[in-house]
């Protein structure tokens, strides 16, 4: 039973992320009927929607929407990409940057419970780390129970911000970008776009599993 639990966390936690990288990859070969690259995709569309202010830029940290730089950020392959993989990310991403520019609510909610987030993590890491040493030092389960109470709800922070990212990027892929790419590419390409963002979406749904599973642990443990 042990070993059935661990191969059911590993296949949540690494099949979703793998199956994305596969298919990632099996729509990113250069297409020469394609006008335009990514980048060129993504600034073109936001001109055409009238969203000004917007950048589109290189990096090196993953695709990603800045709401507060107001920046797509797109990845060498995909800002110089001209597939069909670049061009459903880059416009995954404006979808983002369309949310923000219509004040969508759940991305406004996540953005600012991000920054939140990110704390109340590294305070769950830290209370976690210290937990043994402060019940030693004290000798009071009282003491150990709030430590572990603080963790949960870091952890539970944490898991918080996964379960809103969730509709925040099924819309930006599938209610914003699908429909924009409909003037873009083939139909024929359309059941391979919405394969990628199916599998972008599934990095999300893992994300999110893992955070509850952790959260879960620390209940188990508040718990006893």
């Amino acid at each position: 039973m042990i070993l059935l639990a661990v191969a059911l966390l590993l296949a949540i936690f690494l099949l979703p992320n793998i199956w994305a990288k596969w298919v990632l990859d099996r729509h990113a070969g250069p297409r020469d009927d394609y006008p335009g690259t990514g980048a060129e995709l993504a600034r073109h569309l936001l001109s055409r929607l009238g969203i000004e202010g917007v950048q589109v830029e290189l990096t090196e940290q993953g695709d990603h929407y800045d709401p507060q730089a107001r920046c797509v950020r797109l990845t060498q392959d995909h800002f110089e990409g001209r597939s069909l993989t670049a061009v459903t990310v880059a416009a995954h991403e404006v979808g983002h940057a369309i949310q923000h520019h219509r004040g969508y609510a759940p991305l406004m909610a996540r953005s600012r419970m991000v920054a939140v987030a990110q704390q109340a993590e590294k305070v769950g890491a830290l209370l976690m780390m210290a937990a043994p040493f402060l019940f030693l030092l004290t000798r009071t389960p009282g003491g150990m129970l709030i430590v572990v109470l603080a963790a949960v709800i870091s952890f539970g922070t944490a898991a918080l911000v996964h379960l809103v990212t969730l509709p925040v990027e099924f819309d930006a892929s599938f209610q914003r970008a699908l429909p924009l790419l409909k003037d873009y590419i083939p139909p024929y390409d359309m059941p391979g776009a919405r394969h990628v963002l199916t599998a972008c979406a599934f990095t999300y749904v893992a994300a999110s599993l893992a955070s509850l599973l952790n959260l879960g642990r620390w209940l188990v443990i508040l718990r006893r």
